[in-house]
């Protein structure tokens, strides 16, 4: 897989012409054997691809606690980011309720932090409650461990 990205990018970019981040042609390459920047290959390749949107939001995963802050960061983390929503699961339900609060600033921080990606909105979840399944077969009713005494 790693040889095929090689290849098409070798491909793609031997005889492109180099382009700034307005799309002006600043200079055509050289040779098919000349090197070239790594840097400035990916650039291209992400400007090609319009893959712009989709690692400013992985950022957002990669960056959290750059973009909210420590405290915040440990006791919440990003889950899932689907058409504009992000949902964050947070530590408890107290801090899903605070956070709800200030989900306006936050949402102001996230989109100044990570340009380009697409949240509109901001859903908190809480922790999951513990289960007291075990195995493949339930008993519908069945509270937890103690729900044969009684």
């Amino acid at each position: 897989m790693a040889r095929d990205l090689a290849r098409e990018l070798y491909r793609a970019f031997r005889n492109q012409p180099r382009r700034n981040k307005i799309g002006e042609v600043t200079e055509t390459r050289g040779k098919i054997g000349d090197p070239q920047q790594l840097g400035s290959v990916l650039d291209e390749l992400v400007l090609n691809r319009d893959w712009r949107q989709g690692l400013a939001e992985g950022n957002i995963f990669a960056d959290w606690e750059k973009i909210v802050g420590g405290e915040i960061a440990t006791h919440s983390t990003p889950i899932s980011l689907v058409d504009g929503r992000l949902t964050i699961q947070t530590s408890s339900t107290a801090w899903a309720t605070q956070l709800n609060l200030i989900s306006s600033d936050l949402l102001k921080t996230i989109s100044s932090s990570a340009p380009g990606a697409l949240v509109e909105t901001l859903v908190f979840i809480g922790p999951h409650a513990p289960s007291w399944k075990k195995g493949l077969r339930t008993i519908r009713g069945a509270k937890g461990p103690r729900d044969t005494y009684g």
